[in-house]
């Protein structure tokens, strides 16, 4: 079966550089725009289920790319949740004790003041999928840049994984799961299927 995880438009916190996972951001004109023009020039896969996280922005995103298809939620899929550091910047906290300590630590497991660790999203993720995968039923999740890059730094770990993985605005990956094991994975939309890109 082939999964496509798609990261959502841009928001206002993509923008301004946000930390921002469970505040409920729509796109922006711009993010709007993107999509529309990534449609315009490459591929989207499409497949028979289409899910997201629930978050407005991934509503947003699955409208723009595929129209109103039916779709089912995974809540599992949301962004992490970044507790006191939610929808602020690099330079408001660079100075607080708290996010001194996640940073320079291990911020895969070091859990947000009031909020998530990365290995507790990428496990909830994972638990959300786990029925989808054994079905072995192609399907396209619209969820988050975090999420993805999470799940493909487990599935496919390599050096800086999360942050190698984790897809801009409107990108993402397909991946090819063989009795219930990811083996290959392809960038998405498919660079072949662009034009002007």
């Amino acid at each position: 079966m082939k999964l496509t995880l798609i990261r959502h438009g841009i928001t206002d916190g993509t923008a301004r550089r946000l930390y921002y996972g469970s505040t409920d951001l729509p796109l922006t004109e711009d993010g709007f725009r993107h999509i529309e023009l990534l449609k315009k020039s490459c591929k989207y896969p499409s497949a028979p289920l289409f899910f997201t996280s629930g978050m407005l922005r991934t509503e947003q995103t699955l409208k723009a790319i595929y129209g109103d298809v039916p779709h089912n939620v995974l809540h599992g899929m949301r962004e992490a949740d970044f507790g006191s550091f939610e929808m602020r910047t690099y330079e408001q906290l660079k100075d607080d004790p708290d996010y001194i300590k996640w940073i320079t630590g291990d911020n895969e497991s070091n859990v947000c003041p009031g909020g998530e660790s990365g290995v507790i999203v990428t496990k909830r993720a994972m638990e959300a999928l786990e029925p989808l995968i054994h079905a072995d039923t192609d399907a396209v999740c619209i969820t988050h840049g975090g999420v993805i890059g999470g799940l493909l730094a487990r599935w496919f770990p390599t050096e800086n994984a999360r942050f190698k993985y984790t897809p801009e605005p409107g990108y993402g990956y397909s991946i090819v799961f063989t009795d219930g094991k990811p083996v290959s994975l392809i960038p998405v939309p498919e660079q072949n299927t662009c034009d002007n890109q």
